[in-house]
């Protein structure tokens, strides 16, 4: 039996150009390649303790690093992608009697996808994302770090970075997200529960799309991207062609990320110290990094929303530091206790509103 994703998707072709757009990198096909394997074999389960002992939350299982090129990252969100568009796709195709789509449609689909995939895969560097693990993963979900090796090298080489202390910079950051939602038995179920969410709420609607088009052609019209603003607001273009339940469930994603970027940051910066001389300096050139793009690196940032995620992450930060400076330097831990705690977008932009709401433990 097909899979209907691929009826709506050239997933070969949007393979072929991400990885073309992608290129490769000599660095990674040198000597260099298995020392940085081993590096971090090395430093993820010593990253995993000092997150251990910074957070207080407890993991499952022990932590493995697996370093790939550009080419595994992309088949691996590809295949992320699949199954989570199987279920909305087999759906529509359903409720119209067929899963036929244009050669056209698909070639399109294709190109975009896989644009914007080989665009991505020349800047991450690393990756914990719950949304690789397949159904049958699910026990092991948790228990594998990604490093993008070839753009680890491009970066240490560029910015003249000490290699071992990149390297264990990078895997505090991945390993703090490892034990948020493994040390949080109700994070991963919450999250994967608002993806689905969002998937189950998606329909094929071409009088959406028209109205999302014309939204934007008002938006440009107005101006609405003056002082630097984002013109395309906090869900990027998913955003601009979403229903309202659709912007409710980005809404409480981006609160809920802001919430895990920011905790990650702060902690990431407290393991670090006495292990990392120059954290300081990795944070600052790597916010500076992820800031300073232009041309078409910064169309492709806009329209995915991430410049706004940026601005969501920082006020994760200011979020967590607000709180703490009026309940101590543990009052995270009060969110992770259940889910009603987790503040809404609207209580990260005024901390105030969450003290508010959910009393002290």
């Amino acid at each position: 039996m097909s899979d209907p994703a691929d009826e709506h998707v050239d997933w070969d072709l949007a393979r072929r150009i991400a990885v073309r757009v992608a290129g490769t990198e000599p660095l990674y096909q040198s000597y260099l390649a298995e020392p940085l394997r081993q590096d971090f074999a090395r430093f993820v389960p010593v990253a995993a303790e000092l997150v251990a002992i910074e957070t207080g939350l407890e993991t499952p299982g022990e932590a493995h690093a697996e370093v790939i090129d550009r080419t595994g990252w992309i088949d691996a969100n590809i295949a992320a992608f699949r199954r989570l568009l199987q279920p909305l796709l087999g759906a529509a195709a359903g409720a119209d009697g067929a899963a036929a789509t244009s050669r056209a449609t698909q070639t399109l689909g294709a190109v975009e996808l896989g644009a914007v995939l080989g665009w991505m895969s020349k800047r991450v560097l690393g990756q914990y994302d719950l949304l690789w693990a397949s159904d049958d993963e699910t026990a092991t979900a948790g228990d594998t770090v990604y490093f993008v090796g070839p753009n680890i090298l491009v970066t240490e080489k560029r910015y003249a970075f000490v290699p071992a202390q990149f390297r264990l910079w990078l895997a505090l950051h991945e390993l703090t997200h490892r034990s948020q939602f493994t040390g949080v038995p109700w994070l991963r179920p919450h999250f994967l529960q608002l993806v689905n969410g969002l998937v189950d709420e998606a329909q094929p609607d071409p009088e959406r799309v028209r109205e999302g088009l014309r939204s934007l052609v008002s938006l440009r019209r107005r101006g609405s991207d003056q002082d630097g603003q984002d013109l395309l607001g906090e869900g990027g273009l998913a955003a601009v062609f979403a229903t309202d339940q659709q912007r409710e469930l980005i809404a409480q994603v981006g609160g809920m990320m802001s919430l895990v970027e920011g905790h990650g940051d702060v902690t990431m910066a407290r393991a670090a110290r006495g292990h990392i001389p120059d954290a300081d300096r990795f944070a600052v050139v790597m916010h500076h990094r992820r800031r300073n793009v232009r041309g078409m690196a910064r169309l492709i940032q806009r329209l995915l929303g991430i410049e706004a995620k940026l601005a969501q992450y920082q006020a994760g930060e200011d979020f967590i530091a607000e709180i703490e400076a009026e309940r101590g330097p543990r009052a995270v831990d009060r969110i992770w206790e259940r889910v009603e705690h987790l503040p809404s977008m609207a209580e990260i932009r005024d901390p105030q509103a969450w003290l508010e709401r959910v009393p002290a433990a």
